[in-house]
């Protein structure tokens, strides 16, 4: 099997790994923070002392950062991975970012005579515990193939987007929709619970009805309804809120850039806001339904 370097190993890297190293694969890894590195060595990841000893002598480089700043900051520099990964090794970066930010990297790898990737994920950390996270990937067709090997053991599904960019551009589209529809769901529910509906009944008929969706069938924001929601574990995250409003602040990032009208978006943001202001950004963003509710409390 091969040797695949990667940065990044938090909520989503550390167990993405861990399913690299399942299928075979020695993975050297390295992370800012020591408490993820020491998780990962558990999982089997041979832990790296910094970002250029993780990707020396690697075939493929996957980076899993929070945000595009850092996604640039892993790549540059005499620490990082242009300067210190083998030439035309493959560049996979699986986090979620702004598209200019991706279109830079695609730029500076072709220059530095590396093969780059944009491979966001959507699935979350149950997706990517169980390697069955969905991987939108942009770049050139034969990288993408030269890729999917090492994504299939993280991936229940991998659909080659288009060219550069259109990787990041499909999941800020996708999650534009997601918490529109975990709004919706939430506002639903709510008014459900208030006519004295039973729960599990309304689930039953939404979901095989107009109004089903994901965020409905997998996060009902009530407790005992559905076995994955959040709702029945004080809202213990599966997807932070902090990320989705990182996420949703792409897509209306990229609505300015293109002329594009998102006042569904807008609105979701300021409710999203509320949850964070109120201290709660690290809880699964399904706790939204609190202030639909009113008994979100600081």
């Amino acid at each position: 099997m091969s040797t695949i370097g990667w940065i990044g190993l938090g909520n989503m890297g550390g167990p993405m790994t861990a399913n690299l190293v399942g299928a075979g694969h020695e993975v050297k890894g390295f992370d800012l923070s020591a408490q993820a590195l020491a998780a990962a060595a558990e999982r089997g990841v041979n832990a790296a002392a910094s970002a250029a000893e993780a990707v020396a002598g690697a075939e493929i480089v996957f980076t899993m950062l929070p945000r595009g700043e850092h996604a640039l900051a892993a790549y540059r520099g005499e620490d990082g991975i242009f300067a210190n990964a083998a030439p035309g090794t493959l560049l996979v970066d699986c986090s979620t970012i702004d598209v200019a930010s991706a279109q830079t990297l695609h730029e500076e790898a072709a220059a530095a005579g590396f093969s780059f990737l944009d491979a966001p994920v959507s699935g979350g950390t149950a997706g990517a515990e169980a390697g069955t996270l969905t991987f939108m990937v942009g770049g050139a067709d034969a990288d993408v193939e030269r890729a999917r090997p090492f994504i299939e053991p993280m991936a229940r599904t991998i659909v080659h987007t288009g060219g550069p960019t259109t990787g990041q551009a499909t999941k800020i589209c996708n999650n534009l929709i997601l918490a529109i529809n975990l709004i919706a769901t939430a506002e639903g529910t709510v008014l459900a619970d208030r006519l004295g509906l039973d729960h599990e009944m309304f689930l039953s008929v939404a979901r095989a009805s107009s109004g089903d969706n994901w965020a409905l069938r997998t996060w009902y924001p009530y407790p005992g309804v559905v076995e994955s929601s959040p709702a029945n574990r004080d809202f213990a995250p599966t997807f932070t809120t902090d990320l989705l409003r990182k996420d949703l602040s792409l897509a209306l990032a990229a609505g300015q850039d293109t002329g594009t009208p998102l006042a569904f978006g807008e609105r979701v943001q300021e409710l999203l806001d509320q949850v964070a202001d109120a201290g709660f950004g690290g809880k699964d963003c399904s706790i939204v339904r609190r202030v639909v509710d009113g008994s979100l409390e600081t």
